[in-house]
């Protein structure tokens, strides 16, 4: 028996299925890790693509100030060779992130959520919430189980 198993959670929506071994809810864990750092880059996806469609609507405000201020040849220039610009072959930001949605996230998304069903029954977080056990001062404020 190792640490894990000797540690029983006191949350049923985290507990490890009966007969699952410490490796697999270790293998699992690793899994959800991954998936969070794929959760993390897709956030940072969509940060790209809203601030380079705020440089492109920026950069078209210059180019109205500039064209403004006299310098119409400037200005044509920026509406000429960067407005509107793709930032990939062929692509804008928007279906950058469509294609790794479609591609990459998605499928990711299903085979984990897969071998979550089919190893911890669904359940999420099963070894960080065995770690929460092991690691809590038990009746310390603060170290609660629960909400």
């Amino acid at each position: 028996m190792s640490e894990h198993d000797s540690v029983p959670t006191t949350d049923p929506a985290h507990e490890r299925p009966p007969g699952t071994d410490d490796a697999t809810v270790a293998a699992v864990g690793k899994l959800s890790e991954a998936w969070e750092w794929i959760e993390r880059a897709r956030g940072h996806l969509y940060d790209f693509h809203q601030m380079m469609g705020h440089a492109d609507l920026t950069v078209g405000e210059a180019a109205d100030e500039l064209e403004a201020a006299g310098h119409a040849h400037h200005a044509e220039l920026l509406r000429r060779e960067i407005i509107g610009r793709n930032v990939l072959e062929g692509r804008w930001t928007f279906q950058v992130v469509e294609e790794y949605d479609d591609d990459y996230y998605s499928p990711v998304r299903e085979v984990e959520a897969r071998v979550r069903g089919d190893l911890m029954g669904g359940k999420r977080h099963v070894f960080e919430a065995e770690m929460k056990e092991q690691r809590r001062t038990h009746g310390k404020p603060g170290h609660e189980p629960a909400p």
